[in-house]
């Protein structure tokens, strides 16, 4: 077996654990945060707040902070500087999240465990859709997020196309989820398929769909199709349209019935 010493095995858990230690100092802090402070050799300076609703904290000597926008590591050396504006030669100060209670997006419509959940550090869309459950099979095209700020009056909305970005890899979708965040997953459309196909039933809509391929999805033509004389049964502003004896190449839209009927020759 390999050993291990302890040098080696020291830098493979600070290896280890690096990532999680930088996500954790690129934390915005937030109203309702706890915070651990640690002066090094003044335990009567350390001390744990709680982030109040305007964004300050309590800190022995300094008194009332503000830290509005900033994150761990800023946050200590902010504390670091002021202590050594006439108070600690060379102060060493860290800063821990006690508890996270300061950030909550939420996530509604197709997954599998809509809610609220809490939004820790630097946490993406793609993250943030797995913290509930992921997708589920019913998933549209699109996710709408709503950016809210913190007085509550919405700022934006982003429409995020799913195709983009997880079947064609496009990652510059993948957009960093932020606090107040209100996220809608989309049902897909869907359209039917009935009469002479292996697999009469409605099937997901997906975008360039064709007569072809909608059958094609449908399992093909059965042995007494009418190949010819296939139509589409459509709603046009309120009114059902039959398109009779339809090309191949045909669009099909969502909620369109495609119907093949059977041949008597």
């Amino acid at each position: 077996m390999m050993q291990c010493t302890l040098k080696k095995c020291i830098l493979i858990l600070f290896l280890f654990f690096l990532p999680l230690i930088l996500t954790a100092q690129e934390y915005t802090v937030g109203e309702g945060d706890v915070l651990d402070i640690n002066v090094y050799e003044n335990t009567d300076l350390s001390t744990t707040v709680r982030v109040s609703s305007n964004s300050t904290i309590r800190v022995p000597l300094l008194g009332e902070l503000s830290i509005k926008d900033l994150t761990v590591s800023q946050v200590s050396a902010k504390i670091e500087n002021l202590l050594a504006d006439g108070y600690l030669v060379n102060p060493q100060v860290d800063v821990f999240i006690a508890e996270h209670r300061s950030k909550k997006a939420t996530i509604l419509g197709q997954v599998r465990n809509p809610g609220q959940f809490e939004v820790r550090g630097k946490i993406t869309f793609l993250e943030f859709i797995s913290k509930a459950g992921g997708l589920t099979e019913d998933a549209g095209s699109t996710a709408t997020i709503k950016r809210i700020n913190e007085s509550g009056i919405d700022n934006d909305q982003i429409v995020i196309d799913l195709e983009k970005l997880i079947k064609k890899g496009d990652t510059s979708l993948n957009l960093t989820i932020q606090g107040n965040d209100s996220i809608y997953i989309s049902k897909a459309k869907t359209y039917y398929v009935s009469g002479e196909v292996k697999k009469p039933d409605s099937y997901k809509y997906e975008h360039e769909l064709t007569v072809i391929k909608a059958i094609t999805m449908a399992g093909g033509f059965s042995k007494i199709a009418a190949k010819n004389k296939v139509r589409i049964i459509r709603i046009v502003n309120g009114n059902k349209t039959v398109y009779e004896n339809v090309n191949m190449d045909e669009p099909i839209f969502p909620d369109d019935v495609l119907v093949v009927p059977e041949s008597f020759f």
